[in-house]
């Protein structure tokens, strides 16, 4: 498994963090922290492009949370774009696919308040 990689970008939408590697018990505290510190708007939307991540454990998940929680804090909104299909069964077996709009890659996502998944 490859070491975590983290990449932030601004795009219209508001900030992107490209996430590639493992996200895992060890790694998932870096992704927090850095969530932490991402300064959103009201109205922006978070978009979590998971495309690169080649695992995630409960502490991945459990990071993925902890976006939401800081997106839905600041009144924005947050979107996974790319999602590995193992992640992405996962998420739907506990009924994350419900709280988090899901897109094919970072490029399909709409602004925020224009839509769900895709």
């Amino acid at each position: 498994m490859s070491p975590l990689k983290i990449t932030t970008r601004d795009a219209a939408t508001g900030p992107v963090l490209e996430i590639s590697g493992g996200l895992d018990y060890d790694n998932a505290p870096r992704l927090q922290q850095l969530i932490a510190t991402v300064a959103l708007r009201p109205g922006q939307r978070l978009v979590l492009d998971l495309g690169g991540m080649e695992f995630c454990d409960s502490s991945g998940i459990s990071s993925l949370i902890a976006a939401h929680n800081h997106a839905r804090a600041a009144r924005a909104d947050i979107a996974l774009a790319a999602v590995p299909a193992s992640t992405l069964r996962t998420l739907r077996i506990v009924g994350l696919d419900q709280i988090f709009a899901i897109y094919s890659d970072s490029d399909a996502v709409p602004p925020a308040g224009n839509g769900g998944g895709g």
